[in-house]
This record gives structure tokens, C-alpha cells and sequence, in this order.
């Protein structure tokens, strides 16, 4: 059986289930296996505090408190 005709599968079984509790564990299930987007582990910054952020990397730059990136991409070779 081909992927595709599994999804299918699973997808009407759900579809077919009327218990909370197993749909609840099959969303626990989903959520600890799928891959979470990076959106999902970042916070939103505010306006100011990426303004704050902003200028205190210009600040660093101007102290010269920075890699370039060479020398970053030579670090991870």
C-alpha cells in the first residue's frame, strides 16, 4: 500500500472517531512528532525593542564587537 492510500486511511478513520479523549491524544501525539516551525519557538519582538536591538548593534559594529563572516564560516568548517 502506497503512501498516499495510508493517508487516505488514516485521514477517514479520524474523520470516523467520536471519543475526545483519543482525539486529544492523537493531537499530543501529532504535535510531539511534527516538526515545529521556528515562528512557533521565537517571540515577537515589539517595535521597540527591535528599535533597542537595532541600535545596540550599531553601537557593537562601531566598537568593532563583530565577526565577519569569514571569520564565523571558518569556525564551523
Amino acid at each position: 500500500m502506497d503512501i498516499q492510500t495510508r493517508k487516505i486511511k488514516l485521514v477517514q478513520h479520524f474523520l470516523e472517531l467520536q471519543n475526545e479523549e483519543v482525539i486529544a491524544e492523537f493531537e499530543k501525539l501529532m504535535e510531539s512528532l511534527m516538526p515545529s516551525s521556528s515562528e512557533d519557538k521565537m517571540e515577537r519582538l515589539s517595535v521597540e525593542e527591535l528599535n533597542d536591538r537595532v541600535a545596540k548593534s550599531e553601537m557593537d559594529y562601531k566598537k568593532g564587537n563583530y565577526k565577519t563572516s569569514e571569520e564565523l564560516l571558518s569556525k564551523y568548517k
